[in-house]
């Protein structure tokens, strides 16, 4: 039997192969409020556009991709200044891949031990995938370029943490991240959407911003009225409970807290690096030019970090395209073909025991 991640990425190549001829599927118009050349061609290194009150207008579809945002360019966007950014993590599976995780991430033990840094120094919980042995290499001012398989790009660039996040982390690469939510037609969290192929939607008003997910069909709120967080000890949300509010014209800060903090939620990456119920993100929103939308993400989570972390994440405009309607569990069949427990086939997975020999007759 092949080797899951083997499977994954043919999957993945023959999506990519295939999306110009599944573009032809769908309407493409004009993106309004566009600059163009004389040839027609967008020209997307000006200024970004504003709003009424001279706020810069996040508004528009973007996807991370290479250059000018395609759908399904994956791995490092164009980083504003125009050179590739890096390109972090590894190749991970897309909606509808590999399982389903039930229960609460474990917490941590009153007054346990701080977080320790995983194998290798570098606490990442075990190395994962894609960049285990490489060493951390952050960007020039010090923060690490976001991955779809790693939220810091490289795991070796996380901070310490606690035995229970390393624990888990290493659980779910050992299961070929079957539980990752994405597989189950879930919300994949935040980073996970930051840095997905699949490409979003900003909705921009004074008092709102939407942001839909073109994966799994994913909508967030981030409310810009000026409330405070919920103290009433709310329900948890799958996107977390957002609020934002302007530093000068150009950078709109967003902190979210009150996280579902259950495992099959807690996924900051492909690899499973968990988050826990004290999670919060402050997000740095800019756009440098038309094209680009730069997002720095500070995560502080003191159960699972021993200090907060800023990662940073590219996204380019997508011109002249729309977003697609995804049912993720329309016809969805590829979670049959994973192995329920107990049952032989997981890759990486020893054969079940076999059965107890039967007592001799009396």
């Amino acid at each position: 039997m092949l080797n899951w991640g083997i499977r994954v990425a043919g999957a993945l190549a023959i999506c990519v192969a295939i999306a110009p001829s599944l573009g032809a599927q769908w309407p493409t118009y004009p993106t309004p409020g566009v600059p163009r050349n004389a040839d027609g061609t967008p020209n997307l290194s000006g200024p970004p556009p504003r709003t009424a009150d001279g706020k810069v207008d996040f508004s528009g579809v973007w996807n991370v991709g290479r250059g000018r945002g395609n759908r399904g360019g994956g791995g490092g966007a164009a980083a504003p200044g125009g050179g590739a950014a890096p390109a972090g993590g590894a190749a991970a599976p897309a909606a509808g891949a590999p399982a389903r995780g039930a229960g609460a991430a474990p917490a941590p033990a009153a007054g346990g031990a701080p977080p320790q840094a995983g194998p290798g120094g570098g606490g990442g919980g075990g190395g994962g995938r894609g960049r285990g042995n490489q060493p951390c290499a952050p960007l020039e001012d010090g923060v690490f370029a976001s991955g779809f398989g790693e939220v810091a790009g490289n795991p070796n660039c996380l901070p310490p943490m606690s035995q229970w996040a390393q624990d888990l982390k290493k659980k779910r690469i050992a299961n070929n991240m079957k539980d990752n939510p994405d597989v189950w037609c879930l919300p994949i969290g935040l980073m996970q959407y930051h840095n997905h192929p699949q490409p979003s939607q900003i909705v921009q008003s004074k008092n709102i911003m939407l942001m839909t997910y073109e994966s799994n069909y994913g909508l967030r709120y981030i409310y810009l009225d000026g409330r405070p967080a919920p103290n009433n000890d709310p329900q948890p949300w799958w996107f977390g409970y957002s609020r934002g509010w302007w530093e000068g014209n150009d950078t709109l800060v967003v902190e979210t807290t009150h996280f579902n903090s259950e495992e099959r939620a807690a996924w900051h990456d492909v690899n499973g690096t968990p988050w826990s119920d004290a999670l919060k993100m402050t997000e740095r929103f800019r756009r440098p030019t038309f094209g680009s939308l730069q997002i720095d993400v500070t995560i502080d989570d003191a159960k699972v970090f021993a200090k907060p972390f800023t990662v940073r994440v590219f996204r380019n405009l997508m011109v002249d395209q729309e977003m697609i309607e995804f049912i993720c569990n329309e016809n969805e069949q590829s979670t049959d073909h994973i192995p329920k427990p107990g049952e032989p086939g997981l890759p990486g997975s020893p054969p079940p025991p076999p059965a107890p020999a039967a007592a001799p007759a009396k």
